[in-house]
Formats: C-alpha cells, structure tokens, sequence
C-alpha cells in the first residue's frame, strides 16, 4: 500500500523559509520519479517541482524557479521541497505525489505579509 506523509508546513513571513517532508513507502521508491503540487483556495492544483528517480533531473514552475529547490534521499525514503523568500502567493496545501499516481494528505503553507 503506497503512503506519502506530508510534513514542515506552517506560518511564515514574507521571505521566510520552509522545508517540506515527503516521507513515502509501498513501492519502489528509488525508481519513481516524484513530485510537489500545490493548492490554493478557488484554484485548481499545479506543479511546482518534479524530481527524476535518480535526482539528477529537476524542473520547476516558473513561479517557484530560484526560489524552490526540489530534492531526494533515496535511503531515507523522503523527498523534500526547500522553499525560500517564500511570498504570500504561495500559500496553499501542498501535496506530494509518486509516479503521476500516488498523492499524500497534504500540509499547509501561509505564508503572511
């Protein structure tokens, strides 16, 4: 059974800092290329950042690039979502996904002005 556990979300100022946890089990991780989206009350979910199962491939939303680093320890299982000089748009639940397939619950970013 795929589970992906969300973490490290909460209130931060404009230009402060948060990294979020994706901790993940019930497949293969190594292999899986693996993701964060996010959410924003009235607004459809988008992608912020993928990762390749390797980690040696990232790519990010126009809004996040520079500001959003994406990355991966396959032996912990966990991949993280470093975000800085964080902006109140981006507040949203931000959710981890596995394989295009596989979402976590969520956690929750606000961010304030």
């Amino acid at each position: 059974q795929v589970q992906l556990v969300e973490s490290g979300g909460g209130l931060v100022q404009a230009g402060g800092s948060l990294r979020l946890s994706c901790a993940a089990s019930g497949f293969t991780f190594r292999s899986a290329r693996m993701s964060w989206y996010r959410q924003a009350p009235g607004e459809e979910r988008e992608l912020v950042a993928q990762i390749s199962s390797t980690g040696a491939i990232t790519g990010y939303a126009d809004a996040v690039k520079s500001r959003f680093i994406i990355s991966r320890h396959n032996d912990k299982t966990t991949v993280y979502l470093q975000m800085n000089s964080l902006k109140p748009e981006d507040t949203a639940v931000y959710y981890c996904n596995a394989l295009s397939l596989h979402w976590g619950q969520g956690t929750q970013v606000t961010v304030t002005s």
